[in-house]
């Protein structure tokens, strides 16, 4: 379990997600119905893989490594499958480090089939899609689907088994063609049908001509850097890290002769090489991911239920349930590579000693910062996040080689270390619910609504409290002892703890008023939206009247007033900063709700769609929209080019952008001025 842990952390895309990605396709796929020589009673379903240079598409029985291949049916009338997928020509083995398993695969051009077996008469249909995944040495594709749909009419015993004319070629739509979920057309003031396909003309263009604003990503990334910095101080001082800063300082000045020159020269190769070895986890998950798919983590249901899970797991770990640690054989493996070797690559090889010996301490803080940059959106975020680690872990064995003497004021180990453990595990807790959050607005399950969440916050900071003030023990809490040896079943407290419990029980009793619609802008980007709060004293909140595009458009087109578009998740975190932070200024709220209809798109909406839809995306490949977030996401690529939430659009009834588009920025003047600027063109268009 404990291996399984870690190469989850570095490999969060084994993981099933569905990313909703654009651009050149390396692997290009076609799928036929083929009868079986000699077996009138079978059919293949065969894919032809088409692979670009150095990419490999895996087979169906990698196990705990890279996406495997699956075969779905979804419609089988009259069949059943026969077997497993087979490769042609057979897929090669080999172990891969970077998975740690086995793993099957195959390259350049191969076919894969299934075979069915029918049951019946001889008609029989057949409908569903074979996923694959596929990497190269730099990025991997998410799991992609290619479907098929065959109906064949029956047929005598004699005759072949072969595919109907319909079934040679999927039936594919258009941008103009997306049927609605509840209308398939809107209607316009006099009551006049209206083709509902031209609200999907791509308005890419236009949109870029308005110059729209990318400020806010470059002050996203500081905000990054700086929590990485943030959390590798916070390492520095647990019980794995804090000791060994004196030890590993002290050696260094004594390894050589000429210590202070050497000493300092290896002491600050060794922060170098702690640097090294944390950007490079941050690149490998940059480059495992890629840049297609980091928005669709951020919104995937199943995606953030196994974060949920991971995070329950190291808060339970920091709390003293148990210690994650990697095999001994790693540690062991590496310190003897670094005795037997000599230079840079024996520094080297200490470095990566302590970061997996420390690994019990550090691996929670790595998970939590990771999961927090990859669920950002940014495709740099990972590494941006972990060089601001990396270069707080590392810059104290430097400084203190510097500056010897400052060894003698740092503060011995003890106790203390153990609440920055516990406190730590309490925060893990708190934000680990967030993610659960996520899911369960997907899948409308209503079981975290927002007081149910607070309560649970509110709970985990007051016991941080209790905590911190000594009424609780766990555990790692050791046995404190007066001067006669008795033990002291409640200690004496410091200072700095005190002054720490009153923080966190006033962030506690912060979070009250929101049992009844406070709006706690502090917890308001975790926190589920206000629409899930069941009772609410709060008269102020933006809530959008149209959660359906067709629908919301016609309404503007009714009331005579321009569209505000909102593509957001239940899973956005900025999304509802800006809905807590921004949405209810007085000046901001009469506009959306007076000038404006407000519609609402989720692009993490799990709710089916009456029946899947196939569209062809911008590099001809065949996609199919199962849900409504599927549709809401399409959307968003197809006409305006993105695919990052929150993302707002202003609309006239022809579908066309007033302004530039504007995303996550929190200065109310600016979103109000944004608003008048559309409002302003909508009324006196040129």
């Amino acid at each position: 379990m404990r291996h399984t842990i870690i190469t989850i952390l570095t490999l969060f895309a084994a993981m099933g997600t569905w990313a909703q990605g654009s651009g050149l396709m390396p692997i290009r796929t076609s799928v036929r119905q083929t009868a079986v020589s000699g077996h009138d009673d079978m059919v293949d379903i065969t894919v032809t893989f088409d692979i670009a240079e150095g990419w490999h598409v895996y087979g169906p029985d990698n196990d705990g490594g890279p996406t495997p291949m699956t075969f779905h049916l979804e419609t089988a009338e009259g069949v059943a499958t026969a077997g497993a997928i087979t490769l042609s020509p057979a897929p090669t083995r080999q172990d891969d480090p970077i998975f740690g398993c086995e793993v099957t695969y195959v390259e350049h051009r191969a076919t894969a089939s299934q075979r069915l077996r029918l049951t019946g008469n001889g008609a029989w249909h057949a409908q569903g899609y074979i996923e694959y995944g596929a990497c190269n040495d730099e990025a991997c594709l998410p799991p992609t689907p290619v479907e098929f749909d065959f109906k064949v009419a029956a047929t005598t015993a004699s005759a072949p088994v072969k595919a109907s004319p319909e079934a040679e070629k999927p039936q594919e739509a258009t941008p103009h063609d997306m049927p609605d979920a509840h209308t398939e057309e809107a209607v316009s003031e006099s009551g006049a049908a209206r083709e509902a396909g031209a609200l999907w003309t791509p308005v890419i263009a236009e949109l870029h001509a308005l110059d729209a604003d990318t400020a806010t990503n470059e002050r996203s990334l500081w905000a990054i850097f700086l929590l990485g910095m943030a959390g590798g101080l916070i390492a520095l001082l647990t019980p794995c890290v804090w000791p060994i800063i004196p030890m590993t300082v002290s050696f260094f000045l004594k390894r050589s002769k000429d210590a202070r020159r050497e000493g300092l020269r290896d002491a600050m190769l060794y922060g170098l090489s702690i640097i090294v070895i944390y950007v490079g986890l941050g690149l490998m998950v940059t480059l495992i991911w890629g840049p297609s798919s980091l928005n669709a983590l951020s919104t995937n249901a199943v995606f953030n239920l196994f974060l949920f899970a991971l995070l329950v797991v190291f808060a339970a770990s920091f709390l003293g349930g148990f210690e994650l640690t990697l095999p001994s054989s790693w540690s062991t493996r590496l310190d003897a590579k670094a005795s037997q070797t000599s230079g840079l690559l024996s520094i080297f090889f200490m470095a990566a000693t302590l970061v997996l010996v420390s690994f019990s301490c550090t691996g929670p803080i790595i998970g939590l910062l990771l999961v927090d940059m990859v669920t950002s959106g940014s495709v740099v975020a990972p590494t941006i996040g972990m060089l601001g680690f990396a270069i707080a872990l590392a810059a104290p064995f430097t400084l203190f080689a510097l500056f010897p003497t400052w060894l003698k004021s740092l503060p011995k180990s003890g106790g203390w270390m153990n609440v920055i453990k516990v406190v730590l595990g309490l925060v893990e807790l708190a934000f680990a619910l967030k993610f659960l959050s996520v899911a369960d607005l997907a899948y409308g399950w209503r079981l975290l609504d927002r007081e149910t969440f607070l309560c649970l916050w509110i709970l985990i900071f007051a016991l941080m409290g209790f905590y911190l003030l000594g009424w609780i023990r766990l555990p790692h809490d050791e046995d404190e002892y007066d001067d006669e040896g008795n033990i002291i079943v409640r200690p004496r407290i410091g200072v700095p703890r005190f002054l720490g419990a009153l923080c966190v029980l006033a962030f506690a009793l912060y979070m009250v008023p929101g049992l009844w619609g406070a709006p706690c802008k502090a917890v308001s980007a975790f926190a589920p939206p206000m629409w899930t709060q069941d009772f609410t004293l709060d008269e102020h909140s933006v809530e959008a009247v149209y959660t359906d595009y067709d629908e919301g458009m016609a309404a503007a087109q009714r009331s005579g007033k321009p569209v505000m578009l909102d593509f957001t998740g239940f899973g956005c975190v900025n999304c509802r900063k800006m809905e807590a932070a921004v949405w209810p200024d007085s000046r901001v709220r009469r506009h959306m709700t007076e000038d404006y209809v407000l519609i609402s798109l989720y692009v993490d909406d799990k709710t089916p769609l009456a029946s899947p839809v196939e569209v062809t995306e911008a590099d001809g490949t065949t996609r199919r929209l199962r849900t409504v977030g599927d549709r809401w996401s399409y959307l968003q690529r197809t006409k305006f080019g993105a695919q990052t939430q929150p993302f707002y659009v202003l609309l006239d009834h022809e579908a066309r952008p007033l302004a530039a588009s504007y995303s996550y920025n929190e200065d109310i003047d600016r979103f109000c001025h944004w608003l008048e600027s559309g409002l302003k063109r909508f009324n006196h268009p040129k």
